[in-house]
């Protein structure tokens, strides 16, 4: 996998952020990972293999995809 760096709204250089998986044109976000058990209850058929994390607005509507 081949990531491409799209953009980011952190000023330290941290998260979160925004990659593109060039072969596929899948999107990778980075961001502050949600562990809250009563916001993680609120969510839908969730796989063992999935994580969530949190990102502001601006992150995507600044630099995702408009495809």
């Amino acid at each position: 996998m081949t990531l491409r760096f799209i953009g980011t709204t952190s000023e330290d250089g941290n998260c979160p952020t925004l990659y593109e998986v060039v072969e596929t044109g899948d999107i990778v976000v980075q961001g502050d990972r949600l562990t809250a058990p009563e916001d993680l209850a609120q969510l839908r058929d969730v796989g063992e293999h999935e994580t969530f994390v949190v990102i502001p607005r601006e992150l995507l509507t600044r630099f995702a995809p408009k495809e």
